[in-house]
Parts: C-alpha cells; structure tokens; sequence
C-alpha cells in the first residue's frame, strides 16, 4: 500500500486551536476516525518545532506517543510521520526544540516497531544508522529551560536508542554500534555537567544490550575501561572545570549502570559489573 500523501500544514493545525487540543487532551486524545486521527497525527508533527512548549510537548508530542503506544496509527501512518521526523533532523532548527523532540517521537515510532513489527530490515538498519548519527552529533546539552521547557537532546536520543536495543529483530553488529554510540555521549567532550538525568538515560541502552549478551565481560572490562581517557589530559585532572563536569558525567554514567546491574539476577546482565568497576577504579 502506497504511503498516505500527506501535507504538511502549519501549527496549530487548520481547525484545530490550541483549545481544542487542550479539550483533545483532557478527553484522552480520543478521535474515533482512523483517517481523522491520522491527518490530524501527521499534522501535529511539524508542532514538535513549535517554540511553545505547552504546544510543543503537552500537546503534539502526548498525542502522537498515545496514540502510538495504544497502537491506533496504522502502518501507513507511521512510516509517513517517521519520514517526516527524519526530515525534521535535516531541516533548520532555530529554536533548537524541533531536532530533540523529532528524536523523542522516533524513540515511539521505534517502540511500535517492537511490540508489532512493522519496518522491513532495511528501514531497520536505517533507523539505527540515523538514531546513532542523531545522538553522536548532539551539541546542544540544555535540558529544561523555564519559560521554555525541555530540550533534552542527549536523553531523547538515549531513549530512541533504547527502544531500538529492545528490539528482538536488531542483530549483534547493530547493538554494538548503539553501544558505541552511547560512549560519545557519557562522557562529552565539551566538559558539560549533567543535571537532568542523561546518565541514567544513557545507561538504559547499555543495561539492555548485556541482557542481550552482546559483549561477555572482558569485553565489556574493556569498553567501560576505555572511557576513562576520554576525561582528557591527566594533568588538568582536579585543575580544570571542564574536567571536572567529565569526571561527574562518567561517575554518574558508571553509577547508573551499576545500580540497574546489580538489581539484576540476569548472569548477561551482570556482566557489566566488573567492567564497571574497573573503571571507577581507574577514575582521579
């Protein structure tokens, strides 16, 4: 079946003010047309760039992930609203709201993919290819802002990673990219201290690639001793700020990780501990 030619309208949609969606909202975003509720969906992707966050967040996003996760878009739908958020990573982004939010909504679209297979391998390795791209290529590390809301590039990302490393259909090559990609971000190199959760964000993925067993635990000694470097040069170590906010990101990454292992009875999941370990051991 042909992919639905979808326009892409203004925000708020025609027809559809701001208190009409808040009526939408307290009502369950319930529209008990499938084509209504599919073109008002797609219409409601271009507000994930709206500089409101009322709009932006409560509105669109609540809407699309509730109708996502209750599994009420189809197929069709789906890929369009994939397609546009893919589209929405390329295009400007003056507000710096529109790429994490686009990133947010693929982590859904990724987890209907999961529950009910939809994607064909190739639009799967797609989607790992451009979630990797996505996380890796984040600058922006604001979280919330009052008076204009979450942005949250790196948890969003995380999550989107997530969603895909619980996907069954995703092969041992894929997970260690998504693996590799989390480390670019646990310790950034722009010396930025995390304050709104990203390393337990990040962690998630890393929690449930080992549940998957996709390093055994040398290599996983391996991989989370390797972060330590990435903290930079050895002789600013305790002298520099920015150090210091890489120090507190790996800390808190390691941490966090450790915490959801050790929870665990699973034997893969455990793995990670010594690794972990190794590495807080390791730290200045």
């Amino acid at each position: 079946m042909a992919t639905p030619a979808f326009a892409a309208p203004g925000c708020p949609p025609e027809g559809w003010p701001v208190e009409r969606l808040d009526a939408l909202r307290q009502g369950g975003f319930v529209v008990p047309d499938a084509g209504e509720r599919a073109t008002l969906a797609y219409a409601l992707a271009n507000c994930l760039a709206s500089p409101d966050s009322h709009l932006r967040d409560e509105l669109a996003y609540d809407a699309l992930s509730n109708w996502m996760r209750k599994g009420e878009l189809a197929p069709d739908t789906l890929r369009a609203l994939r397609d546009r958020f893919y589209a929405m990573l390329g295009e400007p982004d003056p507000d710096a709201v529109a790429w994490p939010f686009a990133a947010l909504a693929l982590a859904e679209v990724a987890r209907t993919d999961r529950t009910s297979p939809w994607m064909t391998p190739a639009e799967r390795t797609a989607m790992v290819l451009r979630a990797v791209t996505y996380l890796e290529s984040v600058r922006d590390y604001r979280g919330f802002e009052p008076g204009e809301g979450w942005r949250h590039g790196v948890a969003h990302g995380a999550d989107w990673l997530m969603q895909l490393t619980l996907n069954p259909a995703l092969d041992a090559p894929q997970l260690h990219r998504i693996v590799d990609a989390i480390a670019t971000q646990a310790v950034p190199t722009a010396g930025v201290a995390y304050v709104f959760g990203e390393p337990q964000r990040l962690a998630a993925p890393i929690v449930l690639a080992a549940q998957r067993g996709v390093r055994d635990e040398a290599g996983w000694k391996d991989w989370f001793t390797a972060l330590v470097p990435r903290l930079g040069d050895p002789s600013l170590a305790w002298k520099d700020a920015q150090w210091l906010a890489r120090r507190h990101d790996l800390v808190a990454f390691l941490q966090a990780v450790y915490v959801e292992a050790d929870r665990s009875s699973d034997k893969r999941t455990r793995t990670v501990l010594p690794g972990v370990v190794a590495a807080l051991q390791a730290i200045p």
